[in-house]
């Protein structure tokens, strides 16, 4: 089977990354062109990996019938538009989340992919860290029995700029909805309700900006096991992504990695290295691991392992846990999205 002929939309920091990993990382994959609105950052890229085509409008890419599939790895507020193209174009399509902040928006964008028949993977990568990988085998093997508790831990060492969080749809809709997927994806089930609380007690112009630094979610999932999701945006010893499921025969923990497993032992006690300092680092296989499953499922004709449906729930789920912390009371989703079927 030949490779798959990509076009990438983006060429930011996670365009970027996701171009080096199929240049480098998977033979089965071609980047045969990629596009950005700052035509020197494509340029760059393409000189660098050596990719034949680059584009500041994406259209070429689109009309380009040799390309099989499109990554969008462009800002948040033209994923959805460049969904519905690539599936109009008849192109196989990877997205960065969210699929959008707006929830009319995710439905034309799913309804497109769902008539072209193509498919779409939304990326979720941290359901491809091969210690989160294992830890869901083992719940879904039975190996704690019935799931009662699960808690997550996700703090960044440091907030994003003013200026991105302007722009980012808040803390549940930019950093939480990684843990709103992961809570899912651990589970194996759907949440039914959440209830958050949450603070600025990080930086005051976070909290000037109408968004918070600080939360903590609950989430009451169908068959009534219970989760708690904590986050910060400054965790002054680094990138801290920690989970725990806790059933009715044990339970599954999965730890911090760090960059080497030495300690040094002296009068001021043991020292170890410090803790990875951001995703980039921290999640540096799973970004390979979730493009190798991309091709996989592109050559084999099979369904991504991360819906367009999966992206809509984590949205959903964003929206009421905001609107929890604005109300003060715990929040179904199906007040968020009737329609959701959950």
């Amino acid at each position: 089977m030949g490779k798959i002929r990509i076009g990438i939309i983006g060429a930011g920091r996670i365009g970027r990354l996701h171009a080096e990993n199929l240049s480098r990382c998977i033979p089965e994959a071609n980047v045969v062109a990629i596009a950005d609105v700052a035509p020197q950052a494509a340029e760059e890229c393409a000189r660098d990996l050596g990719i034949p085509k680059t584009f500041e409008n994406p259209t070429p890419i689109f009309e380009d019938r040799n390309v099989e599939a499109i990554l969008i790895c462009s800002s948040t507020d033209t994923h959805a538009s460049l969904i519905e193209q690539a599936a109009e174009a008849g192109k196989h399509i990877f997205c960065e989340k969210p699929i959008a902040l707006d929830l009319e928006a995710i439905d034309r964008a799913l309804e497109a992919v769902k008539k072209a028949e193509v498919l779409l993977q939304v990326g979720f990568n941290r359901r491809f860290d091969p210690n989160f990988r294992r830890a869901q085998e083992l719940v879904t093997q039975g190996a704690i029995g019935k799931p009662h508790v699960l808690q997550i831990t996700s703090r960044d060492p440091e907030p994003p700029p003013l200026d991105y969080i302007k722009v980012s749809g808040g803390i549940f809709l930019d950093m939480t909805i990684h843990d709103f997927d992961m809570a899912r994806y651990m589970m194996g089930e759907e949440v039914e309700e959440v209830y958050t609380v949450g603070s600025v007690l990080v930086d005051p112009q976070i909290g000037e900006l109408g968004d918070i630094d600080t939360a903590v979610v609950t989430l009451k999932f169908r068959s009534g096991a219970l989760g708690v999701i904590d986050n910060s945006r400054r965790a002054v010893y680094g990138y801290d992504q920690r989970v725990e499921v806790f059933g009715e025969k044990g339970t599954i923990v999965v730890s911090n990695p760090k960059p080497d497993t030495t300690v040094l032992s002296d009068t001021q006690g043991n020292h170890t290295p410090p803790l990875l300092h951001f995703f980039v680092e921290r999640y540096t296989d799973s970004y390979i691991a979730e493009m190798k499953e991309f091709i996989r499922c592109l050559q084999s004709g099979g369904e991504g392992p991360v819906t367009g449906f999966d992206g809509k729930v984590a949205v959903v789920m964003g929206y009421a846990a905001k609107r929890s912390y604005e109300e003060h009371r715990p929040v179904r989703l199906i007040e968020i999205d009737p329609g959701l079927g959950l």
